[in-house]
């Protein structure tokens, strides 16, 4: 098929083909202004009105007759106007997608090769036109760069597949070719431009190395996820090593550490915390990795100070970064998830994590105002809530506000602790049963409970706990019953609910209800030996040897040491499972300290009975 010229003769067509080519190095130069200006505004109108003008020009040539001679011109045309278009919007689209595959049409319209539209898809547009044989050399350094956008928008989808086809192509090998995407990148050598060729935004030898730099950085990053360590480190040394700016060197610095610390490196990866630390202003995810490092070598005070640190570098508002204007690393790295270590969160769940930690390390009174800062922060509406079913190890709103009231009565304020398990089941009414209704159910003999999340029981507990340390005998033995009602009557009822929220599901494992029910008795129990209610005490669980020595009951102690050993024996099979924090406060207040010594007492005191 052949094509006349634009306008009829050779000369114009020269003539059009010199003004199009001097639009566009003009167009070119009008972004090389945009990017020295200071001036954000005027930086993004200035861009703006170069990819308008790009746009015009790129409608001009597709509307007429592609031909060869004007084909350099016009992929290179597309090639700017792909890569402006995609720096302004921070990313690429599905336009992109179409603008490729146009020009690639058009290339096979030149060559006679057009078949119907919808057996060609880009990959396949990409296999024709690279394995033609009447392709002109001249038309190589466009579509390689072409091909370079080509790669940048199947890497920011993950159509990695597709990816290193067309980079095995573009090789010249296929059968037998690697597949390893960094190779495959350092491998590819775009042909040199003209010197007289039409200005590009971004030479295509830069966009190779943005996308080689891009690459390693994701694989590094997926393979530090997946635990694969060794070629972990191997990828990101070649991120680091690449085009990086300095935000991207902080992110590659931090992921580094995290590597060498999971491969017991301690000394190195903290080498390359200070050096993130020092490279940027992000010093959230280094921050954050710091102090899992210096939790992982037992270094309690500089692990808590990082997080104080990183609670305050979160709660710092950061001015908003300059779009960038050309493809840069950042534009083809994905977002970082909960799995990712540079992922650390808001300062509402790092807050959590420093109050958490201070309580898990013994310091109560810090835990205590740490947590009602937190209590405060989610309360005013200032920060986002916690998600109903948040990713572990996030907590839900319930946890938080048990876990506050268990470091206040760590901490020695028990008054508090009563106002915050006030506030959580003022804000949580509705779930809550009609206690008096739940008796009345009992009376008649009926076997219904309504349903009620584990942590109210929860909650209870800790209001007894509250009132044992306010010397309150009878409110905490009131709390105390209230808790065990709702467990032994209202949760069987729960399994007939439903799936259960990720803060349910927290509370309801086996172990968790065992040791909340063991908790609520043996609390119990203690507050009735202490009123002098022994028979009432041996009604529950775990009794104390003096009550048992006291009213001389050989038999209940006998079953009592059965009960005893049974408990350690799960206690031990159930060590790997993780109780909710406030749990774990909660038992270490109640749990006996010589557990093993009464033990041993009962078995030398009470031996088995002989079996007649």
């Amino acid at each position: 098929m052949s094509h006349q010229t634009p306008l009829g003769s050779s000369v114009p067509q020269a003539n059009c083909l010199d003004l199009w080519k001097e639009k566009n190095d003009q167009l070119v130069r009008q972004f090389k202004v945009a990017q020295d200006t200071g001036l954000p505004l005027r930086r993004q109108q200035l861009a703006q009105d170069a990819l308008e003008g790009l746009r015009g020009l790129l409608h001009s040539l597709q509307g007429l007759p592609a031909t060869v001679p004007v084909l350099p011109l016009e992929l290179t045309v597309i090639c700017n106007f792909i890569t402006l278009r995609a720096s302004l919007a921070q990313g690429f689209t599905e336009d992109q997608a179409q603008d490729i595959q146009r020009g690639l049409e058009r290339v096979l319209e030149t060559q006679e090769q057009l078949g119907p539209r919808l057996e060609r898809g880009l990959r396949g547009l990409w296999n024709s036109i690279l394995h033609a044989s009447s392709l002109l050399l001249e038309l190589l350094p466009a579509l390689h760069h072409l091909a370079g956008l080509q790669v940048a928008l199947w890497l920011s989808t993950d159509r990695l597949g597709d990816l290193i086809f067309l980079l095995q192509t573009l090789n010249g090998s296929q059968n037998g070719a690697s597949e390893d995407l960094l190779m495959l990148l350092k491998t590819w050598r775009p042909p040199s431009k003209e010197s007289d060729a039409p200005l590009t935004l971004q030479d295509a030898q830069v966009l190779r190395d943005v996308l080689l730099t891009a690459s390693a950085y994701r694989q590094g990053l997926q393979e530090l996820i997946t635990g694969n360590l060794p070629q972990a480190l191997s990828s990101l040394h070649e991120a680091a090593s690449g085009l990086c700016s300095r935000p991207v060197l902080v992110q590659v610095y931090t992921a580094l550490g995290t590597c060498l610390r999971k491969m017991g490196n301690p000394q190195r990866a903290l080498l390359y915390l200070v050096a993130a630390l020092k490279g940027g202003s992000t010093w959230g995810p280094p921050l954050l990795e710091a102090s899992r490092l210096y939790r992982q070598l037992g270094n309690t005070v500089a692990e808590l100070e990082s997080l104080e640190l990183l609670v305050e570098a979160l709660s710092v508002t950061h001015n908003s970064e300059v779009p960038l204007l050309l493809i840069e690393v950042e534009l083809l790295l994905p977002r970082p998830d909960p799995a990712s270590p540079l992922h650390c969160g808001t300062q509402s769940q790092v807050k959590h994590l420093l109050a958490s930690r201070c309580l898990q390390t013994g310091r109560a009174e810090d835990a205590a105002e740490h947590y009602l800062d937190l209590l405060a922060l989610l309360l005013d509406g200032s920060e986002p809530k916690f998600p109903p079913t948040p990713c572990p190890p996030g907590p839900c709103m319930p946890e938080v506000f048990l876990e506050a009231a268990a470091a206040l009565i760590q901490a020695g304020r028990a008054q508090d602790a009563l106002t915050v398990c006030e506030e959580l089941l003022n804000r949580t009414s509705s779930l809550l049963p009609k206690m008096p209704r739940l008796w009345e159910s009992d009376r008649k003999g009926t076997k219904e409970s309504p349903h009620c999340p584990p942590w109210v029981s929860a909650t209870y507990l800790l209001q007894g706990q509250a009132w044992v340390h306010l010397g309150a005998q009878k409110e905490a033995i009131s709390e105390f019953s209230r808790c065990l009602e709702l467990l032994f009557r209202a949760t069987p009822k729960d399994k007939e609910q439903g799936p259960a929220s990720n803060c349910e599901q927290g509370c309801t494992s086996n172990v968790a209800l065992q040791h909340l029910r063991a908790a609520a008795l043996i609390s119990r129990g203690l507050e009735w030996v202490a009123s002098g209610q022994d028979t009432k005490a041996l009604q529950d669980f775990l009794l104390s040897v003096q009550t048992l020595r006291k009213l001389d009951r050989r038999d209940e102690a006998t079953a009592l040491r059965r009960r005893l050993e049974a408990q350690t024996k799960l206690s031990q099979e159930n060590a790997t499972w993780s109780l909710p924090l406030y749990l774990e406060t909660c038992l270490s207040w109640i749990h006996p300290p010589d557990h093993e010594t009464l033990l041993e007492e009962f078995r030398t005191s009470l031996p088995e009975p002989c079996d007649l």
